[in-house]
């Protein structure tokens, strides 16, 4: 049971975390939406909760809320800049379809 970051994700979390210039890590999770039925959630933490389980890998640490963990266990994340957009990517193994905008997921 891991999450795992690329080299490129973790520098732009550190960059994140540094500018903001407080927090412990980032958050990721899943809510109900889109066409699919999930979309992954991303954010900073500055606290966390006692039942997150805590994943680190390139010195960040990843929390991740019990209800969200069967959705997003195994899960590498990447960060890629295409033409003018940028952000995280997820490669999720749990995945069994996207929809076409590719907001929105099924597991």
């Amino acid at each position: 049971m891991s999450i795992q970051l690329t080299d490129k994700a973790a520098a732009h979390i550190q960059n994140h975390l540094q500018k903001r210039g407080s927090g412990v890590g980032m958050r990721l999770g899943v809510r109900m939406t889109g066409c699919s039925g999930l979309a992954y959630e991303v954010d900073y933490v500055d606290e966390y909760n006692q039942e997150d389980h805590v994943f680190e890998d390139h010195g960040i640490k990843v929390f991740v809320d019990p209800k969200s963990l069967p959705f997003v266990e195994g899960t590498q994340i990447d960060y890629a800049k295409e033409g003018m957009s940028s952000g995280l990517r997820f490669k999720n193994p749990n995945e069994k379809a996207s929809c076409g905008c590719g907001e929105s997921f099924t597991v």
